[in-house]
């Protein structure tokens, strides 16, 4: 499993908000939705993304820009539009006083603003969980970043725009599918870019001995790993192994493999039903009060506690 996989294999899109906005200028949206990640692809026209913090950027069509929540930001033709609506928690839609919109927006399925011909369209996709495993990965993201169209080319926007629109069976699966497509596909351009600063493990997959440690431990954590024995798989001395791994990722290899660990019990305690025993054994420890140990030490809450505030968050979302 390599880094990008990563992001798919555990918290993938579930149910995401996802819509095509049309407007016409002048037009602005305040995002206060605190969702941990949200994407958005010009198709037609252009926009800017104003930041509380940090510097604006400006999308063209065929650009897209990715915003790592929680923080708030204004979207709108231009940076000193003032917004006509403001997107909350849970996508709730209120006028800037506070007034709900109640639908007066809505053109359609998934479509929102002005008129479905508006000289503005932007397809926002937004993931509305955070979820343990893609931590790394997102944490390794500046607030907002873009990617304009000469550096790449998306081949999943017409079948985004005609199948955001569509009201079939099973649709938001298949939307959450292709958002999770579009992510990856995005945050590949991204760690490719020079300016991008990808996270130091991400960068250490590419190193021979540490690379295939890495895939190791990830592809395997219930494995009874030790530094000898991953040691004897990259054909070097543990000395050499644990000097490379903490050089390259940051921490040894152990502390790696207790957090990748820990983050799959998040999401399996989030995600199924499986007992604290049942999980335990899926992820190495040996037993539930090791496991309950290890994560209340860490998370600072007990699984128990972590499986029903994420059962109250779904409810809420």
């Amino acid at each position: 499993m390599d880094a990008l996989a990563g992001l798919l294999e555990g918290p993938r899109a579930r149910g995401a908000f996802m819509i095509r906005a049309c407007f016409d200028p002048p037009w602005a949206v305040r995002i206060e939705d605190r969702a941990p990640l949200t994407v958005m692809l010009m198709v037609r026209g252009d926009a800017w993304i104003t930041p509380d913090t940090g510097e604006r950027i400006r999308l063209r069509a065929g650009d897209l820009a990715i915003a790592r929540g929680p923080a708030p930001y204004t979207c709108g033709d231009a940076p000193d539009t003032a917004p006509q609506a403001v997107i909350l928690p849970g996508a709730e839609c209120h006028y800037p006083d506070g007034t709900p919109l109640n639908g007066s927006m809505d053109l359609g399925v998934r479509t929102w603003g002005d008129r479905l011909d508006g000289s503005s369209v932007m397809l926002i996709g937004t993931y509305l969980m955070r979820g343990e495993i893609n931590g790394r990965l997102l944490d390794a993201l500046p607030p907002l970043l873009s990617l304009p169209s000469e550096v790449w080319e998306c081949p999943l926007t017409p079948l985004l725009m005609d199948e955001v629109v569509r009201d079939e069976p099973a649709q938001e699966v298949v939307l959450d599918r292709l958002l999770d497509l579009l992510v990856i596909a995005a945050l590949r351009a991204w760690f490719s870019r020079p300016e991008a600063e990808a996270p130091a493990w991400y960068r250490a997959l590419a190193d021979p001995v540490v690379g295939r440690v890495l895939r190791l431990l990830q592809d395997d954590p219930a494995h009874p790993w030790t530094v000898a024995s991953l040691a004897a798989k990259a054909s070097v001395s543990r000395a050499a192994l644990a000097r490379r791994f903490t050089d390259l990722v940051g921490e040894p290899p152990m502390s790696y493999l207790t957090a990748w660990r820990l983050a799959l019990t998040a999401d399996r305690l989030r995600d199924t039903e499986d007992t604290i025993g049942a999980i335990a054994g899926q992820v190495g420890y040996g037993s539930a009060f090791a496991l309950s140990s290890a994560f209340k030490r860490v998370y600072g809450v007990s699984p128990q506690e972590h499986r029903t505030r994420a059962g109250r968050w779904r409810r809420w979302a």
